[in-house]
């Protein structure tokens, strides 16, 4: 990838966090841009018009600030609900990633 991806809403974080852990422990951290970044294409405009989900991409590095540990976790249930959601998305063209 060219990107690193990042969103301003601490629950949207976890649920990246917890979506690509595998049988890690889940972390949030609270970055800092180290140069210019942009609205998610992958997302923005092709998912959520107007970037609800406060979702960015940089080709510049972030600075970590801290550890996030007031987020919210989702379910079991709901976690595999994702998880199968993302797998059928894969298996199409939606799941392509605009790079």
């Amino acid at each position: 990838m060219n990107h690193v991806y990042f969103t301003a809403l601490p629950n949207g974080a976890g649920l990246a966090a917890e979506l690509a852990a595998g049988d890690g422990a889940p972390r949030v951290y609270a970055v800092e841009p180290t140069g210019a970044f942009e609205d998610d294409p992958n997302v923005t405009d092709k998912k959520f018009p107007g970037n609800p989900t406060r979702s960015y991409r940089s080709s510049a590095p972030l600075r970590v600030l801290g550890e996030i540990t007031a987020w919210t976790r989702q379910t079991p249930e709901a976690l595999q609900a994702w998880k199968d959601r993302l797998t059928a998305l894969r298996e199409t063209e939606r799941g392509e990633i605009i790079n």
